[in-house]
């Protein structure tokens, strides 16, 4: 079961590279970057809810992003924009969007509010991997 989700992942992040037209030398380590994401979400999101796991995901894709970007002297968006792919919540705004045609209001709300809060996730854990790399930067320079 994980293998095929893990799989499917690596293919959706590299095919979405497809389709932003990044270099294809970096479509491999885009879809590496997206199924180590989706890894980590799945594991967490049998231990914590679906946010939390979602944060460590994108935290996940971050880190290697930054790792892919100093090895193929590209830029990090290139692998971070790519990689999160499987952990945006696409098919949540679709359900919101869907019960809002509907008329199920209370049912579109429910889908919209974790539909954002897992998009807010996403941002907390590229930006908590951000700081933590700052971080690290810093305390390098001062022992160097």
């Amino acid at each position: 079961m994980i293998l095929a989700q893990l799989i499917t992942s690596f293919f959706a992040s590299a095919g979405f590279g497809i389709i932003f037209h990044i270099p294809k030398k970096s479509l491999i380590p885009c879809g590496i970057a997206g199924m180590l994401g989706w890894m980590v979400y799945f594991l967490f999101n049998s231990e914590l809810n679906s946010v939390q796991a979602t944060m460590f995901g994108a935290f996940v894709v971050a880190i290697i992003s930054q790792w892919f970007a100093r090895i193929y002297k590209m830029p990090m968006i290139l692998f971070t924009a790519v990689g999160i792919i499987p952990l945006v919540p696409g098919g949540m705004a679709y359900d919101a969007m869907r019960n809002v045609v509907q008329n199920n209001y209370e049912i579109a709300i429910e889908f919209a509010a974790k539909a954002f809060m897992i998009s807010g996730s996403i941002a907390i854990g590229i930006v908590l991997s951000e700081v933590i790399n700052q971080v690290v930067k810093m305390l390098f320079v001062k022992k160097a």
